[in-house]
């Protein structure tokens, strides 16, 4: 005679342990999947931050390399201000490059352009933007082609040295002359990690026959500020 064997089952409290253990699983391995995702999202923040952050210093050294030299100051032009704003003080900058590549390709151009680099603050976002007029006319308000260089970027600052000291603004128009060199800097915040990414570009408007003596007297204007913040320290302390 056959005896039926009886088959053990899950018990109540053994599912239940199963399912706890099941959910705590879970939960460790979808904040593990967050978290991955988070930094992923971090990093790739910083990466197109540095890269528009870099890809506009490069856009900006290109243009001050090429700037239009003329031997009369009627031609050229070197403009950098800076505006008082409610987002803060705003540098731009404008002035005559020479470009090698046509802007509108179905239009008649010149070699010469004016470009113009600012910031614009809006609604707590900032865009770094250029503007490029093909065919520039000081009888005509400005205009031209704008482009939004780089997001997200807290600080652009420019400066200007003329042999002996640096200024935050320049005129060649009422100055009659350039600057021997153009110092630009960009500050970018990623918006995730707040990150900061900087970028500084230098550009030497002199001859190459003058470069060295423009750079020796850049150094000793430098030499000469730190020397008297130092002093103005020391007697601030005692």
């Amino acid at each position: 005679m056959l005896r039926l064997r009886k088959r053990k089952g899950f018990t109540l409290v053994e599912i239940m342990i199963a399912s706890l253990l099941g959910s705590f699983i879970m939960l460790v391995a979808v904040g593990a999947l967050r978290a991955i995702t988070a930094t992923s999202e971090k990093m790739s923040g910083a990466v197109d931050t540095a890269s528009e952050v870099r890809f506009a210093a490069r856009e900006i050294e290109t243009d001050l390399t090429n700037l239009y030299k003329d031997s009369n100051s009627l031609y050229r032009k070197l403009v950098g201000e800076v505006k008082e704003t409610p987002e803060g003080n705003l540098s731009s900058i404008t002035f005559y490059t020479v470009g090698g590549t046509k802007a509108r390709f179905d239009q008649p151009e010149g070699d010469i352009y004016e470009v113009e680099y600012y910031l614009s603050k809006d609604g707590g976002k900032s865009r770094l933007e250029r503007r490029l007029w093909p065919n520039p006319d000081k009888s005509s308000r400005p205009a031209g082609i704008l482009t939004e260089l780089a997001e997200n970027i807290e600080t652009f600052s420019v400066r200007y040295f003329d042999g002996q000291k640096w200024y935050e603004q320049w005129s060649s128009e009422q100055l009659e002359t350039l600057p021997d060199l153009v110092e630009v800097t960009l500050l970018g915040r990623t918006p995730l990690s707040n990150d900061v990414m900087a970028q500084t570009v230098m550009v030497n408007l002199k001859s190459n026959a003058t470069a060295t003596n423009t750079l020796e007297a850049m150094e000793q204007a430098q030499q000469s500020e730190t020397e008297t913040t130092s002093t103005t320290d020391t007697s601030g302390g005692s």
